[in-house]
């Protein structure tokens, strides 16, 4: 059953930002959000995982309308990692990381060693160890974002959501973040990211969901719902669709 929305809209205040929004999650595959800035990605992301509350229609998790779960019951399937975060000051890296144990022992909990294992695989696979022992606040913006990818991963749980997480990453770790989404996936993960990078998604995701002004006006494989139209109608884009010579997979050229 997994997650799911009916009919959901979702915004601001009184103004509707995701409108009549119908959609499954599929479990055990990576799925991208895309479409236009201001189209409503990162709104519809967050009402997926409750940080956002429907103004009508609902999302389901298993069946039931999400907000009928406890917050810790949520936090131990449904993980984020938000657009930006707020740097603490005089936080080491470790201690950050520790924080997606959360769920599991409570915000000033001691970590268990199961805890701890966890913190150190998370830290392994984002690349953040070589600095683990110096403050969050020292580092780079792609530093920062490895630690706060991290911290997600470390709450170890079922659906993985990633707001625009190459934001402040350049090019080669671009790639290790998209490779190890798919490193995830085969572990049995489910990810679902909000992505710019048309080639990207098509690349390194199962399936799409485009969308536009507030609605979702495609969704399915990249082989199916990537054509010249949809670029030019959701885009403003001219371009052309090849295979990617080693992927195999659509590639937009713009003329």
């Amino acid at each position: 059953m997994g997650l799911k929305t009916e009919n959901l809209d979702v915004g601001y205040g009184d103004t509707p930002i995701v409108q009549q929004v119908n959609l499954q999650i599929l479990e055990g595959k990576v799925t991208a959000l895309l479409g236009p800035n201001g189209c409503g990605k990162s709104t519809l992301l967050k009402a997926l995982v409750r940080i956002l509350t429907p103004q009508s229609g609902m999302v389901q998790w298993q069946g039931k309308d999400i907000r009928h779960y406890s917050s810790q019951a949520i936090a131990r399937v449904l993980s984020l990692l938000p657009q930006s975060q707020e740097v603490p000051e005089g936080i080491l890296v470790r201690d950050v990381v520790g924080y997606g144990r959360s769920p599991y022992t409570g915000f000033w909990g001691q970590l268990t060693q199961t805890d701890q294992q966890q913190v150190e695989q998370a830290m392994q696979l984002t690349g953040v160890t070589a600095f683990a022992e110096r403050k969050i606040a020292e580092l780079s913006g792609g530093q920062c974002q490895r630690v706060w990818l991290a911290m997600t991963l470390a709450q170890d749980t079922d659906y993985v959501f990633l707001d625009e997480p190459t934001t402040y990453l350049d090019l080669n770790h671009q790639v290790e973040l998209m490779k190890l989404m798919r490193r995830l996936n085969r572990q049995g993960k489910t990810v679902v990211t909000v992505l710019h990078d048309i080639n990207q998604a098509c690349r390194y995701c199962d399936h799409l969901i485009v969308m536009q002004a507030g609605k979702v006006v495609a969704q399915g494989e990249p082989t199916e719902i990537l054509t010249t139209q949809l670029l030019a109608d959701v885009f403003e884009l001219d371009a052309e669709i090849h295979r990617d010579p080693i992927a195999g997979t659509p590639m937009c050229v713009v003329k």
